[in-house]
C-alpha cells in the first residue's frame, strides 16, 4: 500500500494518537528480495482532528452597509432613474461586493448577498485548512535522519522511540497495535518539556 487513510475515534484519540506523527523506520528481511537481503523502508504518519464540519454562513445585518445607486449602463429608461443597483459592504472583512446586473434592487441585493456570502464560505475554508496544516505539524521528508522510531526485525528484534528513548524487544506486539506504552512514554515527555 502506497498510503492509508483512516479514522479514529474515541476519548482523547487525537492528543493520544499524536505520539505516532512523524516518520518510522522498519528494518527487516524484504520478502520480495530473492536474495533475502536486510531492506529498510520508511512510513510517514500524520494525525490531525477532524474538524472539517460544514459551514455555514450567518449574516448578521448589522454587519452590513449597505447603499443604493442608480445602475450605468444600457439597460433603458427604467434602469437610470431607479436606485436599482446595491453595494454591499461586510464591516467585519472588509469585504465589498457591488450587483447591477438585475433590473430590480431586490434581485441585485439577492445577487449581491450570494457573492458576499461565497467570499465568507472561502474565508472560513481558508481558516479551517490552516488550523489543520497547524495541528498536522511541520511537513518532513520520510527518509534517513526524520525517524522518530525505529522497528528492527534483523538480526535482532526491537522498536526503541527515538524522542524517549522507549524501547521494547517484542516488536510484533507493537506492530499488532500494542502502542500504549509507546503513547505513555511520549505523553510524560512531552509534560517534561512543557514544565523544563
Amino acid at each position: 500500500m502506497k498510503s492509508v487513510l483512516m479514522s479514529v475515534k474515541g476519548e482523547y484519540a487525537f492528543g493520544r494518537l499524536l505520539a505516532e506523527r512523524g516518520v518510522h523506520r522498519l528494518v527487516r528481511l524484504s520478502p520480495f528480495d530473492a536474495s533475502s537481503r536486510r531492506h529498510t523502508s520508511f512510513a510517514k504518519v500524520e494525525v490531525w482532528p477532524d474538524v472539517a464540519e460544514e459551514i455555514e454562513i450567518e449574516i448578521n445585518e448589522k454587519d452590513l452597509e449597505i447603499q443604493r445607486f442608480k445602475a450605468s449602463g444600457a439597460g433603458g429608461q427604467h434602469v437610470q432613474k431607479n436606485e436599482t443597483a446595491i453595494r454591499i459592504r461586510h464591516i467585519p472583512t472588509g469585504f465589498v461586493v457591488s450587483c447591477q446586473n438585475q433590473r430590480s434592487l431586490t434581485q441585485n441585493m439577492e445577487s449581491a448577498m450570494n457573492v458576499l456570502k461565497s467570499q465568507l464560505y472561502e474565508l472560513e475554508q481558508r481558516k479551517q485548512n490552516e488550523a489543520i496544516s497547524e495541528l498536522k505539524g511541520d511537513d518532513v521528508d520520510a527518509g534517513w535522519g526524520s525517524q522518530i522510531r525505529s522497528y528492527v526485525l534483523h538480526p535482532y528484534k526491537m522498536v526503541k522511540d527515538h524522542r524517549t528513548g522507549h524501547e521494547t524487544g517484542n516488536p510484533q506486539a507493537v506492530l499488532d497495535g500494542a502502542l500504549d506504552d509507546f503513547i505513555g512514554a511520549y505523553l510524560k515527555h512531552k509534560i517534561g518539556e512543557a514544565s523544563g
